[in-house]
């Protein structure tokens, strides 16, 4: 179970200005390098998942608010907090996730490692879609057009090779991993 931390009631975004230094621009057609590729397949190794699930989601909230998103325990993989309204709360809510870009677009996956049950971030966002990304203001829209996921999937292995062993995973499950974009407001 993955869990998101409650955010203290004066969260606010910063000012557009220190904002854009937040977000790292992440080229899903870049080369990754063997370190990069490395950590990757790391972090779906059971002793990975593991680190992950029980510290790497308390620790990277933390982390990447404390250094304005330039750390995090996911190491040269990008990652950003992602910050909802809950659904049922009505609450603010930040957890981290990973992300590439899209033109101007972020694209982020609600993967969950695979599991049977979708992260509870994409129930807040689907509720609520207008949410802060890495510091910056988005609306977030589910993709539901197969050949799009497709591609933005096609985009996603190759930032991150697991995300095709975490989808044979859910498939497993029962469950359909979503795509979302995150697109500028």
């Amino acid at each position: 179970m993955v869990r998101e931390a409650a955010l203290p009631p004066d969260m606010t975004a910063e000012p557009a200005m220190t904002d854009t230094r937040r977000l790292r621009y992440v080229d899903p057609h870049r080369r990754r390098g063997r370190l990069y590729l490395a950590v990757c397949w790391l972090s779906a190794t059971k002793a990975g998942l593991w680190l992950s699930t029980h510290f790497g989601w308390k620790l990277d909230r933390r982390l990447l608010k404390l250094t304005k998103g330039r750390l995090s325990t996911a190491g040269p993989i990008a990652a950003a907090l992602l910050e909802t309204t809950g659904a049922r709360t009505g609450q603010p809510r930040r957890t981290a996730t990973l992300y590439f870009h899209d033109g101007e677009r972020v694209t982020i996956i609600a993967s969950q490692r695979g599991w049977p049950k979708n992260p509870a971030w994409y129930y807040n966002l689907r509720e609520h879609p207008d949410v802060l990304f890495g510091g910056l203001p988005f609306r977030a829209e589910i993709v539901r057009d197969e050949d799009e996921r497709q591609r933005l999937w096609d985009l996603a292995d190759r930032v991150f090779p697991q995300f095709a062993v975490y989808r044979e995973w859910a498939l497993k499950a029962g469950r359909v991993i979503p795509v979302v974009q995150l697109i500028p407001r």
